[in-house]
């Protein structure tokens, strides 16, 4: 599966875009550039961690249109696990891939 090339969250379009390199300091997998609205993901990744990582990435995103400025990263990864298995279950997360 391709990662989408856009999200939106709220009103606001984040480019998706798979990097050889992510530059942060948590981790080397992901990032949400939320000043400039977009997300990297790394692309020597499985297909499965690169999905988990877009996933975890746009939780961050999520948490900041809605208001939260401070975010518990162990938060968010718990919340990101267990919704990327809901949407692999349920097929929910093929759809994501699909160009609209």
């Amino acid at each position: 599966m391709n990662l989408p090339s856009s999200v939106k969250i709220g009103a606001i379009n984040y480019r998706i875009q798979e990097k050889e390199v992510v530059d942060n300091e948590l981790t080397n997998w992901g990032l949400c550039v939320l000043h400039d609205n977009h997300i990297e993901v790394l692309a020597s990744l499985s297909e499965e961690r690169k999905e988990q990582t877009l996933i975890h990435e746009i939780l961050h995103a999520i948490f900041c249109e809605a208001g939260f400025g401070e975010q518990d990263e162990d938060l968010i990864n718990r919340v990101g696990i267990v919704l990327y298995q809901v949407l692999k279950d349920n097929n929910l997360f093929c759809q994501l891939g699909e160009e609209r």
